[in-house]
């Protein structure tokens, strides 16, 4: 019979600790944000996301793989012109279609995309949450 490993739980310092809170508080003032503007009539909905969680609201709840999934490859390919390009850092991604926009970015280590109507104010939007 296979011997069993035991796994021990590694303890996070008070530092470690003090650093979780402050993300915790940081994506709760996100989603405090992200609240405000999912009202805007504009809006059709956001996902917030980072390391240890995801929260994702749309008006359209059938259509919330296909905004993951574009949210996800947008910024996986934005990041790779940026590096190809030595851009820098990229402040913020809008990706424009015929009816629709993709506003997406980065505060701290939490990762937002809002996805609004084509004739929405990203700049508006963007302001609102930075």
């Amino acid at each position: 019979m296979p011997r069993r490993r035991s796994i021990k739980k590694k303890e996070k310092t008070p530092a470690e600790k003090e650093s979780l809170v402050e993300k915790d508080e940081e994506a709760e003032a996100l989603r405090a944000k992200l609240e405000s503007i999912k009202d805007m009539p504009e809006v059709i909905g956001y996902i917030l996301r980072n390391s240890r969680s995801a929260t994702i609201d749309a008006k359209d709840p059938t259509k919330i793989i296909d905004y993951a999934m574009l949210s996800s490859s947008t910024i996986e390919v934005a990041e790779k012109l940026v590096d190809s390009f030595r851009l820098g850092e990229a402040e913020k991604i809008v990706l424009e279609g015929d009816t629709a926009k993709l506003l997406s970015l980065s505060i701290g280590e939490n990762s937002i995309s809002v996805f609004m109507e084509k004739n929405a104010k990203e700049d508006k939007i963007y302001r609102n949450l930075t």
